[in-house]
């Protein structure tokens, strides 16, 4: 009795506990919402008024199109329905500075009833942690995405049709009023009438009528009042298909302007686009029935909304909202792979192509499109989990190791860290590898000081050489002009193998040694990191930029030193990101991953050699001092130390595995290792 009444009190502890952790947790991730409302608001405001609701004052301004009389399309700047205008003509006479705040105001106001209408939404079943932190968690995505950044800055009211069919699905009662708000919206937004066909085919039907009877009357009320705008709007644009910018323009993420984009023009592109677009709403439709039917309404919602962004004639980036609520959807059997698919929407809605996708002209179809193809995946081809699966709520689990025993009891430091004896998925760590890199690239081309700070730093890297006996590099860069070849093997070898050896030891441990893969990508980036913070704190100038030391430029060619830019390659690079050598420090990971991790003697050998090849190149072609070879070594120590004291030993212990039950010959029990492979073995 004693140990039953000890142990409730220890459960409600417990409970206790964690429900203050989630409170704490709940409450930090509101104020992150609120820090991303705000920052967006004050953003948008601190726009001069040339750059700020750019749409909304070409709508409303002193010569916007709805003060002009005419036709509300003569100007080519509104690209709303006759219905938008008649709803925004009473908003031409605030004044400019009020109606300012007051949109962005409530834009984002907007955003956070579309954050919270969602988390509720979200199809169970769901803990009640995910629950409580849903909302905040919604709400910071929104706010972060391109739709919602661009629809703040420009002024436009996309969010507003996708607000009401949310809280026509899921925050009125009755089935009239849902479809009074879902007609509004198609009102304002035509392709919203796909809708019709999801209420209908769901059982919704008196939800359906109503959406279809309210959009009739709202555009027949606008047809009444103003006839010339209805007829320019649906017959001679074809319910707006032409207006704005250029259809075939990056901005238009629809098939329509993919098929533009890539050459296709006339009456076959409008064959084309009219045949993808009737075989996209099928399919994509009887997906979105499917998940209705099965429990799962937001997501049946938001692959209706993607089925819209494809088929229209023009879909804006302001008007992809419904991308980012498919992220809802469940994808894998597997834990570790659940995180693909949102991980994929949030980075394709908060970042641009440029990022995701290298800059090769063979990519360009692809980084182009990838908003577009994004949505097309959803509607049409991502195996969403229905609810009636097993691993619908639990996932296969993923295998995790005994961490190996550290040298000191306080290591490691974070015993969550876990080590995963599964190779983590390649979608992602693809996406990761590649954001990663492109954030690297970013940051180390905005660290820069300027030419004389890194002069500066130059000359002082050099006295330090001299006193310590250690500058070697006009010796070296002059000796090999000497001979050509070795001059050409340099050259080569500076410009081919920074990339090409890390990606390939990567590659290898990935398919060859997912735990170590693990431990060395760790490493790997926290060298980075810490190389990107030399890059920041001290700019340098390698050999070849130093005026006056007579250094030759062997892969570049001369640089005009007395042009700040030095050439073309300012463009492309900071040439200031010399301590410390990530080209070094990054070929010295290579050599010591192999070291430890090949088998052979003769393959560590050949490992080391990558590094030691690597530290003549840099310094025979100038590109870097002795230390800055220094200060690469210490960052890959520095990054191996931390993933040591972080996360513990490389080594892991597996799991123990049963042993072998022992066969039998005639009563008489036989060692495991003689058990035959026949079927009187077997039985």
């Amino acid at each position: 009795m004693a140990n039953a009444e000890h142990g409730g009190r220890g459960s409600t502890v417990d409970s206790g506990s964690a429900d203050t952790r989630t409170g704490a947790a709940r409450a930090v991730l509101w104020l992150v919402a609120a820090v991303l409302a705000i920052r967006q608001m004050a953003h948008v405001l601190r726009l001069p008024p040339g750059e700020r609701l750019t749409d909304l004052e070409t709508w409303t301004g002193d010569n916007g199109v709805l003060h002009v009389r005419g036709s509300l399309y003569d100007q080519d700047h509104f690209t709303g329905t006759p219905f938008a205008g008649l709803v925004l003509k009473p908003l031409t006479h605030s004044a400019e500075q009020a109606l300012g705040v007051a949109w962005t105001f409530s834009t984002l106001l907007f955003v956070a009833v579309l954050g919270v209408v969602a988390a509720r939404a979200l199809p169970g079943p769901i803990s009640r942690r995910s629950s409580l932190v849903a909302a905040p968690v919604a709400i910071s995505l929104l706010m972060v995405s391109l739709p919602v950044r661009n629809a703040l800055t420009t002024g436009q009211t996309s969010i507003i049709p996708v607000l009401l069919v949310l809280l026509g699905c899921f925050a009125v009662r009755g089935e009239r009023a849902c479809g009074v708000l879902i007609g509004v919206g198609a009102a304002l937004q035509p392709t919203v009438l796909l809708f019709v066909p999801l209420l209908w085919l769901t059982g919704r039907r008196r939800a359906a009528v109503s959406t279809t009877a309210t959009f009739a009357a709202a555009t027949a009320l606008t047809w009444a009042l103003m006839p010339h705008d209805s007829w320019t709007y649906w017959v001679h644009h074809v319910a707006g298909a032409g207006l704005g910018a250029r259809p075939d323009g990056l901005a238009n993420q629809s098939l329509h302007g993919a098929l533009l984009r890539i050459g296709l023009e006339g009456p076959l592109e409008i064959g084309l686009f009219l045949v993808l677009a009737v075989a996209v709403i099928v399919l994509g439709l009887r997906r979105a029935v499917r998940y209705a039917r099965d429990g799962q309404l937001l997501l049946a919602v938001a692959l209706t909304g993607c089925v819209a962004v494809t088929v229209s004639p023009t879909a804006w980036q302001h008007q992809l909202l419904w991308v980012l609520l498919a992220m809802v959807g469940r994808v894998g059997t597997k834990a570790r792979d659940r995180l693909v698919w949102p991980a994929l929407v949030v980075l394709v809605m908060t970042l641009p192509g440029a990022v995701l996708l290298p800059n090769m002209p063979v990519l360009y179809p692809l980084r182009d499109n990838v908003p577009l193809l994004t949505a097309l995946l959803a509607a049409c081809l991502v195996p969403f989990l229905p609810r009636t699966s097993e691993h619908f709520r639990r996932p296969v689990p993923t295998t995790y190791a005994e961490p190996a025993p550290a040298r000191w009891a306080r290591v490691p430091l974070l015993p969550f860290w876990r080590r995963v004896l599964s190779r983590p998925n390649l979608l992602l760590e693809l996406l990761v590898i590649r954001v990663g890199y492109s954030a690297y690239s970013h940051i180390r081309l905005e660290a820069t000081a300027g030419r004389e700070t890194a002069e500066a730093h130059g000359r002082t890297i050099a006295s330090i050489e001299r006193a310590l006996h250690i500058d070697i590099e006009r010796w070296a860069n002059h000796s090999i002009q000497h001979a050509k070849w070795l001059e050409s093997f340099f050259n080569f070898y500076y410009e081919s193998f920074h990339f090409v050896v890390p990606l390939t030891v990567l590659g290898v441990l990935y398919v060859r040694r997912p735990a170590d893969y693990r431990w060395a990508r760790a490493a790997l980036g926290f060298a980075t990191v810490l190389g990107l913070v030399g890059f920041w704190f001290f700019p340098l100038a390698p050999p070849r930029l130093m005026p006056g030391m007579d250094f030759i430029d062997t892969v570049h060619g001369p640089q005009d030193l007395a042009n700040p830019d030095y050439g073309a390659m300012t463009q492309v690079t900071n040439q200031y990101a010399a301590m410390p050598s990530l080209h070094f420090g990054w070929s010295l990971w290579c050599g010591i991953v192999i070291a430890v991790v090949a088998p052979k003697l003769w393959m560590k050998a050949l490992g080391m050699l990558h590094p030691l090849f690597t530290v003549c190149a840099i310094i025979a072609t100038a590109n870097h001092w002795v230390l800055d070879a220094v200060g690469g070594a210490t960052v890959v120590g520095a990054g191996f130390a931390l993933v040591y004291v972080l996360a513990g030993p490389r080594g892991v212990q597996l799991p123990e595995l049963p042993a072998p039950r022992a066969a039998t010959w005639g009563g008489k029990a036989m060692p495991a290792g003689r058990t035959g492979s026949g079927s009187g073995a077997s039985k």
